[in-house]
Formats: C-alpha cells, sequence, structure tokens
C-alpha cells in the first residue's frame, strides 16, 4: 500500500518553535492520585479542549490511576475497562478481541466499533472494529501506564474521528517522578510466568525519559496443551523541556502471542458438557497446532494455530506543546507506526452428533476414528472445527494531530484544530475445516472414513476451505483508508455558567481491492496423490478482484453547559450528533460491482442527549448522568455470514462514586440501560427487541484497606440476564464476579500481593453463536475464565 508522508509545514513549525526557544509551561498529561479533597478536581485532558477538572466540565469524564485499576486484578487489558463507569466489556476473548460497548451503543459483531482506544492521544487504530484485528489486540496495560482515561458520550464526537460513543486513553508515565520498578508475576495453579520493569528520570534539568515494558510466557488462564502466550512490549519516550513547553518523543514496541479464545461447547445455562470444562477448558490442542493452506497469494504455506493472536508493532511518534505570545498555544501529535501479525485459533462451527457429522461429510456408512492412532472413535458427540486462520499483512497507519488553540482570557478559548490519518487494512483469510473430538484436554483431530475405505479427510482436516459455510471465507484484501477531519471548538466561562461547542467534519477516501474464493485442484501435501480433499482446494480469485473506489463525509457537533451551583454541585447538559465511517467490514456485499458504496452505508450516524450532576461531600463524591442515544448501523458479522442494516434506541442512567473512611477507599460505578431495536432493513422481526447481549444493569464496585504493611481489597463486576441474540429467546443469567488481592510490604521497597481473580469461581456467559436453545441443549459460547491466582514480588525504587 502507499503511504502519506508526513506534512512538511507541521515539520516545519516544530522546527521553527525549537529553533526560537519558544518556551511554555508544559501541561503534562498527568493527574495525582485521588484523595479526599480531589474526586471531583481531577484535571483531565482526554478529549476535551483545554485542560479542565471533572467537577467544571459539561462532559462524562472519569481518570482512574494504574493503582486503582489493579484492585480489579484484570487478566487482561479489556478485563481493565469494565471499571469504568458505562463501558461494556466482554473480555473473554483473552488478551484481545473483546467486544466493548458504551452506554447502549451497539455491538452488532464485535470490537470497539463506536469506541476509540488510544495511547497518548493518538487512536492505537483508525477502526476499532476491524474484523479478525479489533484495536485491543495491539494494546497492553502493563505497568508503563501512569492513568486511563476515559469520556463517555456524545462530546467524544469532535473529540476524535470514528467516535461518537466515547474514548478510551491509556497515558503513560513521562519521567516527571523518578522511580522505577520491577515486578515478576507467577500463576498459582495455571501456567504464567510475567514480568514487568519500568524506570523514569530526569537526565539533565530540562530532559527525562521513562522506558519500560513487560516479558511473559506461558500457557495461560485456559488448558490449551502447549505454550500458548509468549512475548512482550517495550515503550520508551524522552522530553526535552523548555520554558514554555516541551518537545516528547515516543516509541513502541509489541510481539507478544497469546491465545484467542473463541466460543465453546457449553450447555445453554452455563454447565459444562461432560470432558470439557467451560472455565478451565478450550478446543485448542497439542494434537492440533498446525495447518497447511494456500496463502493470500495462492502458495502453498504453513499455518500455526499457537500465533494465536499474534501483534507485531513498531510505533515511532513525537508530541509538542508550546505556549506562544499573545496568548496563543500549539499542540501537534504524530504516529507512524508498522503493524502487521496474524489471528489464528479454533471454532467450533457445529457440535453434534459424530454419526451424523460423519455421514454429512463422507456420505451414508461413514464413521470418525481418531487421527493419531488410527481407533475407532467412540464417542457420542464430536465438533466441527474452522480454523480461524487470519493474517495481517499490512496494518500500518499515520496519524496527525494539529491543534492551534486562543485564550482570551482565563475563562474563554477558541481552538481550530486539523486531524489526518491514513489507515491500511490487508489481510487474508485462509480458513480450513476440521473434525475433533468434543474434549477438553488434548482432544484429538478426528478422521472421517466410507464403508468402502475411502479416506475423506486427512489427519482431522476434510477440507481446504469452509464448505459447511459455503466455502465463504477465503479471501484476500489491501485497502488504504485516509481520514482528513478540520475541527474547531469554543468554551467559556460566564460567572458560575460554563458554555463549550465543537464541531468536526470528517472526510475520507477508500482505495484498495479484494478478492473472495475460488476452487481447484491442488497437492497440498506433494504426495503425488490427489485424495479427496485436495480434489477441492479453496484458494483466493485473484482473477476476478474487484475494486474500492468511494469516498464519503459526515459533520459532528457537541453543544454542552455546566453549572457551577456552589462549591460542591454542579450541573451539565450536552446534546450532540457524531458519525462512524465503515470500513473492511463493507467488503464482500456492501460495495457495489464499481467499488462504490452508497452513503447509508459508508456511514453511521450516532445522536445523543445528556444531563448531568456531581455532588461533592466531604468524603464522598457522586457523579450521576442520563442518556439517551439513536444510532444506526450497518456491519457484517465473520461467524454468522450475516451484515446488518439497523437503528437503535437507548437511554439510561450511569452513576460513578468515591468514598473515603479513614483508611477505607471506596469506589463503584453501575449503568442501568433500556435499549431496543428501533428498525431493521433486513429482519423486521427483532424490531422491538433488546440487543444482543445488552443487560438493564452493569455494575463495578471496589474496596480497598490500606494498612501500614501494605493493603488489601475486593473488586464486584457485575451484570443483569442478556438476550445471546436479537431474536430474544436465548437469555444468560446475570452474575457477579469477585476479585480479591492482598500485599505485604516485606521491607521499604520490596513487596508481596497474592492476587485472585474470579475468587468463587462464578460461571458467566458473555456471548453465544446460538439465539435458541437447539435440541441437543449445547450451545457455543465464551464464558468468563475460572478462579485463577497469581503471585506478585515486586521492587521499587527511587
Amino acid at each position: 500500500m502507499t503511504t502519506h508522508n508526513t506534512p512538511l509545514y507541521l515539520i516545519s513549525a516544530l522546527a521553527l518553535a525549537v529553533s526560537q526557544g519558544i518556551n511554555a509551561q508544559e501541561a503534562e498529561t498527568t493527574q495525582p492520585e485521588a484523595s479526599q479533597n480531589k474526586g471531583l478536581e481531577t484535571i483531565v485532558v482526554t478529549g476535551v479542549p483545554r485542560r479542565t477538572t471533572i467537577m467544571a466540565s459539561s462532559v462524562s469524564v472519569s481518570s482512574v490511576s494504574l493503582e486503582q485499576v489493579q484492585v480489579s486484578t484484570p487478566r487482561s487489558t479489556a478485563e481493565a475497562f469494565r471499571i469504568i463507569p458505562g463501558i461494556r466489556s466482554e473480555s473473554t476473548g483473552g488478551e484481545g478481541n473483546a467486544n466493548i460497548a458504551v452506554r447502549g451503543l451497539p455491538v452488532a459483531s464485535g470490537g470497539a466499533k463506536f469506541l476509540q482506544l488510544q495511547e497518548d492521544g493518538l487512536p492505537v487504530l483508525q477502526y476499532g472494529d476491524i474484523a479478525f484485528g479489533n484495536a485491543d489486540i495491539f494494546m497492553r496495560l502493563d505497568n508503563t501506564v501512569q492513568t486511563v482515561e476515559s469520556i463517555r458520550g456524545g462530546s467524544a464526537s469532535t473529540a476524535a474521528s470514528n467516535a461518537p460513543g466515547g474514548i478510551i486513553n491509556f497515558i503513560s508515565k513521562n519521567g516527571e517522578n523518578e522511580s522505577g520498578s520491577v515486578a515478576t508475576t507467577v500463576g498459582l495453579g495455571f501456567d504464567s510466568v510475567r514480568t514487568d520493569f519500568e524506570y523514569g528520570t530526569y537526565l539533565t534539568d530540562s530532559v527525562r525519559f521513562h522506558v519500560g515494558g513487560f516479558v511473559r510466557q506461558g500457557e495461560g488462564p485456559r488448558e490449551t496443551g502447549y505454550t500458548s502466550n509468549k512475548g512482550g512490549q517495550i515503550k520508551a519516550n524522552l522530553t526535552k523541556d523548555f520554558e514554555n513547553g516541551y518537545v516528547r518523543l515516543y516509541y513502541k514496541h509489541l510481539d507478544d502471542k497469546s491465545v484467542g479464545y473463541l466460543p465453546m461447547p457449553m450447555y445453554s445455562n452455563g454447565d459444562s458438557v461432560p470432558g470439557f470444562d467451560s472455565q478451565s477448558d478450550t478446543p485448542h490442542s497439542a494434537l492440533f497446532t498446525k495447518t497447511v493452506r494456500l496463502d493470500g497469494q495462492n502458495q502453498i504455506s504453513n499455518g500455526d494455530i499457537r500465533d494465536g493472536m499474534n501483534p507485531n508493532v513498531d510505533s515511532i511518534g513525537f508530541e509538542a506543546v508550546f505556549d506562544l505570545d499573545n496568548d496563543w498555544r500549539i499542540e501537534n501529535r504524530f504516529r507512524k507506526s508498522s503493524v502487521s501479525g496474524n489471528f489464528n485459533s479454533v471454532f467450533p462451527a457445529e457440535v453434534g452428533d459424530a454419526s451424523a457429522m460423519a455421514a454429512s461429510i463422507g456420505g451414508a456408512g461413514a464413521t470418525l476414528s481418531n487421527a493419531n492412532t488410527g481407533d475407532a472413535f467412540n464417542g457420542d458427540l464430536a465438533m466441527r472445527i474452522h480454523t480461524f486462520d487470519v493474517t495481517m499483512n499490512d496494518f500500518d497507519s499515520i496519524v496527525n494531530d494539529f491543534k492551534l488553540t486562543k485564550s482570551f482570557d482565563d475563562d474563554t478559548s477558541l481552538t481550530f484544530g486539523y486531524y489526518a490519518s491514513t489507515q491500511n487494512i490487508a489481510m487474508s483469510w485462509l480458513w480450513n475445516s476440521y473434525v475433533m473430538e468434543l474434549k477438553g484436554d488434548n482432544a484429538a483431530l478426528l478422521n472421517v472414513t466410507a464403508a468402502d475405505g475411502t479416506e475423506f479427510s486427512e489427519n482431522g482436516l476434510y477440507a481446504y476451505g469452509t464448505p459447511f459455510w459455503g466455502n465463504c471465507c477465503q479471501r484476500d484484501y489491501d485497502t488504504e483508508y485516509d481520514t482528513r477531519a478540520p475541527y474547531v471548538a469554543f468554551s467559556t466561562k460566564l460567572g458560575d455558567l460554563s458554555i463549550d461547542a465543537s464541531a468536526r467534519y470528517d472526510s475520507g477516501e477508500a482505495r484498495g481491492n479484494y478478492a473472495g474464493a475460488v476452487t481447484s485442484t491442488v497437492d497440498m501435501n506433494r504426495d503425488g496423490v490427489i485424495s479427496v480433499p485436495e480434489q477441492n482446494v479453496v484458494g483466493i480469485d485473484h482473477a476476478n478482484s474487484s475494486p474500492v473506489n468511494y469516498d464519503w463525509s459526515y459533520s459532528s457537533y457537541s453543544i454542552g453547559a455546566n453549572y457551577q451551583i456552589d462549591p460542591s454541585l454542579a450541573t451539565f447538559a450536552r446534546i450532540s450528533k457524531g458519525g462512524r465511517a465503515n470500513a473492511d467490514r463493507l467488503l464482500f456485499g456492501k460495495v457495489r460491482t464499481d467499488g462504490s458504496v452508497a452513503d447509508e452505508d459508508a456511514i453511521d450516524e450516532v445522536n445523543q442527549f445528556e444531563f448531568g450532576v456531581k455532588k461533592r461531600f466531604d468524603s464522598l463524591s457522586v457523579f450521576a448522568t442520563a442518556f439517551y442515544a439513536e444510532t444506526e448501523e450497518q456491519n457484517f458479522e465473520a461467524t454468522s455470514q450475516k451484515f446488518f442494516d439497523r437503528e437503535y434506541e437507548a437511554k439510561g442512567i450511569e452513576l460513578e462514586s468515591t468514598y473515603f473512611m479513614d483508611a477505607w477507599d471506596f469506589r463503584g460505578n453501575l449503568t442501568w440501560t433500556d435499549a431496543e431495536i428501533a428498525k431493521d432493513a433486513l429482519s423486521p422481526d427483532v424490531v422491538g427487541n433488546t440487543p444482543r447481549r445488552q443487560a438493564d444493569l452493569i455494575y463495578s464496585l471496589m474496596a480497598r484497606y490500606s494498612y501500614e504493611k501494605g493493603a488489601a481489597g475486593l473488586s464486584f463486576i457485575g451484570t443483569t440476564d442478556a438476550y445471546a441474540q436479537d431474536n430474544n429467546d436465548l437469555k444468560f443469567d446475570g452474575y457477579t464476579q469477585v476479585n480479591g488481592f492482598v500485599s505485604y510490604d516485606l521491607s521499604e521497597n520490596l513487596s508481596l500481593a497474592l492476587n485472585v481473580n474470579n475468587l468463587f469461581d462464578t460461571v458467566g456467559i458473555t456471548e453465544a453463536e446460538e439465539g435458541s436453545v437447539p435440541a441437543n441443549d449445547i450451545i457455543r459460547a465464551r464464558t468468563i475464565n475460572g478462579r485463577t491466582t497469581s503471585l506478585t514480588l515486586k521492587y521499587a525504587f527511587n
């Protein structure tokens, strides 16, 4: 793919600013640990035109320190998001591939479509729901993070492109405080070893740095039969302070393999099927680690299931902020990322009667046998497995965000900005079909053999492709999406009334090509004999590729007001309109033969209304927001091969509170949502139903007690019941997951911590492929992991 060079005028402006020694007080993107006096006085920087406190803002915003995140003992990045108000994070996919929703905005297919994940103010990916490339796959929570800031609701519509629902921003430590740490965490009862490290300090009076990351390896919380989590990350930044500003350079390298958990067999009530524990097992197996396929260029190649979700990221960037004469302020943030990787996991396309499955592949009289030993298979149930084998060839991006702000006095400012990005999306889907026994501990592959001895499979593989799904999923595409967005923001304060208004105009273009499946005869194992599976090998039909060639645009605005009734009480209101440009999920169905796309398919619009109250007592703060949203949705789901063309409505109330009592620290949030499918052009029978997996109530409660030699705490992450699919038939029970930790200081700088995730071994289903209970009562679903315990030894130094 072609890429765009960094705009020369931005480099020139930055160079001129540095050479002239333009100096200003640095506006650091940090915040102190909240205390009894600072609950709603925390300074926030994410998604606001100028730094402000939560109390004085008309934005629903939260700032959570790394220490507060650790109270909830997350086992993945997406699990950390569950403590943020309004966020529904279905974090059962492993280290990535989470479904993340905000305030009733839908997750029709997967990922974080209406929510943007950021690192230091710039998006990890421009689109949070790229098929098999969800944004959370490419980011890791580690000890280099200072705070996690989030905004929810319509104010995000003009703060970032494609983020009408909100923003979650990881803000990195930057060496302002000389400190460091080394921590090693080991799993107790499960195979996992991880070491985190970080250090930052001043090199001179005006130059500082921070560097850190992690390395880890192990099987993970579920039994895969091999080392399925292996790799690490390193992040670094270097800051040069001037009298009136700063310049900061960034670097990030991520190369981490982690198992991707897909829906797996269990009974509809969450109970385990005999031989397969829904809380600790997975269809992954040491007996099934390799797959042979035609790659995106129709060359015979190998796929390794042990790669799992394997992001390879190298990012460099800079951030420059200066105060100029005459109350002007200039900011520029730039990042260039080289991104590629793999997504390889096993998906049970069918769980059913073994004899019927064999007959559907090999005809009457066909039977199953163990592919490793040749022994007859005597089980009643088997799994038809599709390998979700995807190579992420090119997810490179270039992002630049430029702001120029004029302050007229201490209370009024006007900001002009220009955002530009290029996001490549080039990947190949290379799926095959296997038969596997229904077993959780190193399940064996099964061969299909007819009564006359004809073999319909080889080492468990019965098809190069996915004929059970109409050979839908051999795909190759190479696309590029450019975004340009000028924006303006105004804020002023009239006594106790603060008013802000902002507008943004996003436009872009999509260019590239894509190709689907074609069938041919190929000697895949090069033995000179064409076996039954080799008679119909599915590859990529490059001879009949299709173009992608369309433009899109949409306008966003947000208007809000905050009224400070007294120093401890404020109220705010906001009305917003935002949008989301659709990308790769339009391919293979929504893109016309000439490469164009209908305007209504290219853009999804979101209208939102919010009203909130903030109250601060001596030791208690409460933040309540009522919200209403109307959302358009165009999408595509790979597992069901369905397109969506819908409108949703959602209303609800979001509560966030903190309370301090001596050595106790209590934090909690809950979100009540009433959502429904308002219109559906393709499936009108679901109109009026509740969207899939949308619970009426989600909540997070945390309690921490600090004592002289350490701390102890509990967190409660919960949800009420929710429907599996939009037909509103199969319903999941609600659940509460309890996590706990206790730490003890062995010496002044050395501490030991015990963390327990899912203390009471609760079963909690987050998603399922089935919308109704099948005849055998076995569904394919994802559940939270069972109880896992880890021990961390940490040495902190300064």
